[in-house]
């Protein structure tokens, strides 16, 4: 099992940018391919953003071109950089292993409200 520990989020205006930092525990994040997912008040958790272990990336629809997932590896570090947010973006953001069994963090929570 990887732990990972998110942060970055906040309340923030329509339109406006956040980033979210994911943070595994130990080391070897490079050999994951991981993605950034997300809960809505009230609703399911869904996926919004992957990166393979090479680099390459995903993206729902909902949040392509205004979202952009990176990854520092030797910071064991997964990055989601979110711009022109909208008030449908509002959920916990968690990020983990991509279509694993491995288990959740706590999760960020971003507002996107006037």
């Amino acid at each position: 099992q990887v732990q990972f520990v998110e942060s970055g989020g906040g309340l923030v205006q329509p339109g406006g940018s956040l980033r979210l930092s994911c943070a595994a525990s130990g080391s070897g994040l490079s050999i994951y391919n991981m993605a950034w997912y997300r809960q809505p008040p009230g609703k399911l958790r869904e996926w919004v953003a992957r990166i393979s272990s090479g680099g390459n990336t995903d993206y729902a629809r909902s949040v392509k071109g205004r979202f952009a997932i990176s990854r520092d590896n030797a910071k064991n570090t997964v990055y989601l950089q979110m711009n022109n947010l909208k008030p449908e973006d509002t959920a916990v953001y968690y990020c983990n292993v991509f279509a694993s069994l491995n288990s959740w963090g706590q999760g960020t929570q971003v507002t996107v409200s006037s």
